[in-house]
């Protein structure tokens, strides 16, 4: 239930950043599932290697590099699925970057509620 929960906040964020942002599209509601989909498995699968060997590179930049580490990951996302595009890579970054803030923020208030133990 919770991997739905997460699943389709991230929807809902991804919907936001393109009513926010001119330059990210989204075709319709379903290509917005896939790409809620696939940005959460690129996330799942693929930064974490990535952070593991850019590691020196964000060392030396003092973590900024994790913005565009994001913004690759948003931009990889909007490779492999048809009918979700992204004019430039600047746009990825803030893309990634307002998707962020807006998940976070819906995250705050959607929360499944926890089983008590006895």
């Amino acid at each position: 239930m919770r991997l739905i929960l997460n699943w389709l906040v991230n929807a809902a964020a991804l919907y936001a950043t393109t009513r926010i942002l001119p330059g990210v599209r989204v075709v319709g509601l379903e290509t917005l599932l896939v790409a809620a989909l696939a940005i959460g498995l690129i996330n799942a699968i693929i930064r974490p290697i990535l952070r593991f060997v850019t590691f020196p590179i964000t060392v030396v930049t003092l973590g900024l590099f994790y913005f565009v580490l994001n913004g690759a990951m948003f931009y990889l996302a909007a490779y492999f699925t048809p009918g979700f595009a992204i004019d430039s890579f600047v746009t990825a970054v803030l893309g990634a970057i307002v998707m962020s803030l807006v998940a976070t923020v819906l995250h705050l208030f959607v929360k499944p509620k926890k089983k008590k133990k006895r």
